[in-house]
C-alpha cells in the first residue's frame, strides 16, 4: 500500500530549522525569565512591524486576542456585532462572550469570506462592529466593509487566524481595520509549539487596554483598574514564533507554488478549485476545493491514504450552542458551502509527487454509486 499523505506535517517544517528552535527555547530556559520578558518584548515589535501597524500585544490564544478587543472597544450587552455564517466557531463565540448579540452574514459563495453587499441589510442601531474573517488564507474584501463602517461609525475588528502574510491590494491583513486578531495554533502558518495569540493594531489606546485585559486588569502590579483576565503570551512561545517569523514569507510562498500546482492539475470535471481574486495574495493556510459528492470522495481520498479535513462542517448556527436560541435562522449558502467543501494536504514540504498523486486519485473518483 501506498505511503500515507498526511492532511498536515509539521515535522517537515520544524525538522528545517530545528537547530535554531531548540537555541531559542535553551535560551529561555537559561535566562530564567518565563512570563512577559524581553523575547515577548521583541516578538511584538516583529510581529507589529511585519503586519505594518505600530502595536502588537501577545496573548494566551487567537480566541482570547478576539475577546479583548471586543472588551478594549467597550463592546457588550446590548451591542449587536456582523460576523460570518462561514467562519471557524470562535468568531461568533468572542462575540458571546462578552455579552453581544453575533449577526450572521453570508459569505460570497466564490470566495467563501463574508460578502461585503450583503452586510448593509443587518447594519441597526445597535451594531457596534462587524468582524470579517480572512478565511482560508485569503483576504476578505476590505475596502466596501470599511467604508460602509466609516458611514455608519462602526469598529471593524479582523479575525487575522489563518492568513497571516496574506496581502490584499498590497496591503497585509491585519493591518486594514481599526484592529485585528490572530491565532498562533500549531497548525497556523505562523505558528507556536502550543496555543498563543495575539492583537495587532493602530491604536495606542486600544493596545493599551488589551495589555491591561490580558494581565489581571492590572498596569502596576497589585494594582487592578479593571476586570482582567490571565491571557500572556509566554517566553518560549514568543521566542520560537521570533524564529519562524524569520522564515514565514518562504513558507508562504511555498504554499503559493502548491495552490499554484493544485489549480494546475486539480480534474475540473470532478472538483472546483478556489477561486482567487485579482486583488487578494492569500497565503493559503488551507486550500479548499468543492464537489458535490464530497463525502464520498473523501472516503475514496482516505481510501488511496491522502488524508483530507472538512472547514467546517456544521455552521455556527447549526451547533448545539446556537441553534436552539437561533430555530428558525436559514443561511444556505453557508449551509451548502458546509456539505460541498473539502481541504486538501497544504503545508511546506508538500512534494510534487505527493500532490500529483492527491489530483490522479481524485481523477479516478467515480461518484457514489
Amino acid at each position: 500500500m501506498a505511503t500515507t499523505i498526511p492532511f498536515v506535517d509539521l515535522s517537515r517544517q520544524h525538522n528545517r530549522i530545528s537547530a535554531e528552535l531548540e537555541a531559542a527555547m535553551c535560551g529561555v530556559l537559561s535566562s530564567g525569565w518565563f512570563i512577559q520578558g524581553s523575547q515577548l518584548e521583541a516578538f511584538e515589535r516583529e510581529f507589529a512591524n511585519y503586519c505594518q501597524v505600530e502595536h502588537c500585544v501577545g496573548v494566551g490564544n487567537g480566541l482570547d486576542a478576539l475577546v479583548l478587543l471586543l472588551r478594549a472597544y467597550d463592546i457588550g450587552p446590548g451591542d449587536e456585532v456582523i460576523v460570518p455564517t462561514n467562519t471557524f466557531i470562535a468568531t461568533w463565540l468572542a462575540v458571546t462572550a462578552v455579552g453581544a448579540t453575533a449577526v450572521p452574514v453570508e459569505p460570497n459563495e466564490q470566495t467563501h469570506n463574508i460578502d461585503p453587499d450583503r452586510i448593509a441589510a443587518s447594519v441597526t442601531q445597535r451594531t457596534r462592529c462587524i468582524m470579517p474573517v480572512h478565511l482560508y488564507g485569503q483576504p476578505a474584501d476590505m475596502d466596501p466593509i470599511m467604508a460602509l463602517a466609516e458611514r455608519h461609525d462602526l469598529i471593524v475588528i479582523e479575525d487575522n487566524a489563518q492568513s497571516q502574510g496574506a496581502l490584499y491590494k498590497g496591503r497585509p491583513t491585519g493591518s486594514l481595520g481599526h484592529a485585528a486578531a490572530t491565532s498562533f495554533y500549531p497548525g497556523k502558518n505562523l505558528g507556536a509549539l502550543g496555543d498563543g495569540g495575539a492583537v495587532v493594531t493602530q491604536d495606542a489606546e486600544i493596545a493599551r487596554k488589551v495589555r491591561i485585559l490580558r494581565n489581571y486588569g492590572s498596569e502596576r502590579k497589585y494594582e487592578h483598574q479593571v476586570i482582567g483576565c490571565n491571557s500572556r503570551l509566554d517566553e518560549i512561545q514568543a521566542a520560537v514564533l521570533r524564529i519562524k517569523l524569520k522564515h514565514l514569507n518562504d513558507w508562504n510562498a511555498e504554499r503559493r507554488a502548491i495552490a499554484n500546482r493544485y489549480d494546475a492539475i486539480l480534474p475540473r470535471a470532478v472538483v472546483t478549485p478556489p477561486l482567487t481574486p485579482s486583488w487578494a495574495e492569500p497565503v493559503w493556510h488551507l486550500y479548499v476545493i468543492r464537489c458535490a459528492q464530497r463525502d464520498a470522495l473523501q472516503a475514496h481520498l482516505q481510501a488511496a491514504g491522502v488524508q483530507t479535513v472538512i472547514h467546517y462542517p456544521v455552521p455556527p448556527h447549526k451547533q448545539p450552542c446556537y441553534a436552539p436560541d437561533m430555530p428558525e435562522a436559514s443561511y444556505p449558502l453557508a449551509e451548502t458551502l458546509s456539505n460541498e467543501i473539502l481541504s486538501l494536504p497544504m503545508y511546506p514540504g508538500l512534494t510534487d509527487t505527493e500532490q500529483q498523486r492527491v489530483a490522479d486519485v481524485i481523477a479516478s473518483f467515480q461518484g457514489a454509486s
